[in-house]
């Protein structure tokens, strides 16, 4: 079966984003989304893959401009992707010719639109993030507390406070001094191998940079550790205002090593979590899988959106300037 794919990222989160309303992507059948998810996201050039760290499947919705449905490269479907809703909802805006679209995902429909941009040269969209809940529940957090906020988790480290919530995919957040890459991979992988989260989880190790400034690393569920990850992005912003290190009221800037997103975060009013960020397409293509979707039989070149990348580039460089201050 011969694929039109885009190529496109979120904040260096990449992905490949398949139109199902095209007649050339249609008749995917749903059993085999998590074998073609695994063919497509491997990294590896020796059998023609392509690499990314999702898959997200464009539909029609009978309750709003579009459908988003995202895959992990392990085959795993997700509830949300923050960075993937931003593409999504530019690829559904520049579809329907429309400012700002909504988009049905597993647990709500959201709200995308463009934004200014949030630096020279770069395809800025916002985005609701939501539903937001601090419910262990909603995670699901299988311990005998309702919430679980700036606790120790000793499995994890005995030394760290955690808190839980869902963006409705589940997260937990700490805040550290310094962020330590290998103890965030220890941190996550056991998370992710505990009855404590039996849906598994995403884990961010998060430092406060300044004001309503916040640099995050996060180990996202069926990844690992990630560029970045919207959601995390998001929900780290959240428990940043919780805690008091962040100002209510003014946009919260979140640093990644893929970049820089902004979150306006009101928990009081129980609304939504705005995420405004890039929403950069780098190449367009075809590739044609096996019938069992389970390899890869070639690929045929298309468009590069050059100027598209070389403006994110120069947006990923001041981005680092802003984390090693």
């Amino acid at each position: 079966m011969k694929l039109s794919i885009l190529k496109c990222h979120g904040s260096g989160n990449d992905f490949i984003l398949i139109d199902e309303t095209l007649e050339a992507n249609s008749g995917i059948p749903d059993e085999k989304r998590s074998d073609l998810t695994r063919t497509v996201c491997r990294r590896d050039e020796r059998d023609g893959s392509i690499g990314a760290d999702g898959l997200l499947f464009y539909q029609f919705s009978e309750t709003a401009d579009c459908k988003m449905r995202m895959f992990n490269p392990d085959g795993g479907e997700a509830e949300m992707c923050g960075n993937g809703l931003r593409c999504v909802g530019r690829y559904c805006t520049e579809r329907l010719m429309k400012r700002k679209v909504t988009v049905e995902t597993m647990k709500a429909i959201l709200a995308v639109k463009r934004g200014k941009p949030i630096h020279k040269g770069i395809e800025t969209f916002e985005a609701e993030i939501g539903p937001v809940s601090m419910r262990t529940n909603s995670l699901p957090m299988s311990v005998d507390a309702d919430c679980f906020q700036d606790g120790i988790i000793e499995e994890l480290s005995p030394g760290l406070g955690f808190t839980a919530l869902s963006v409705p995919n589940p997260h937990i957040v700490t805040f550290v001094d310094d962020i330590d890459e290998l103890q965030v991979e220890k941190c996550g992988a056991r998370a992710n191998n505990s009855p404590l989260f039996p849906d598994g989880v995403n884990v961010s190790f998060v430092q406060s940079i300044g004001k309503s400034r916040i640099f995050v690393v996060t180990y996202e569920r069926g990844v690992g550790v990630t560029y970045s990850c919207g959601t995390a992005m998001s929900a780290s912003a959240y428990v940043s205002l919780v805690q008091g290190l962040s100002e209510a009221g003014k946009p919260i800037s979140v640093y990644s090593r893929g970049g820089m997103v902004e979150c306006d975060v009101n928990p009081d009013s129980g609304g939504n979590i705005i995420l405004r960020g890039n929403a950069t397409f780098v190449f367009e293509a075809e590739v044609e899988v096996e019938e069992d979707y389970k390899s890869i039989v070639r690929q045929f070149k298309g468009e590069i959106r050059s100027d598209e990348i070389s403006a994110y580039g120069d947006f990923q460089d001041y981005a680092k300037s802003m984390i090693e201050k």
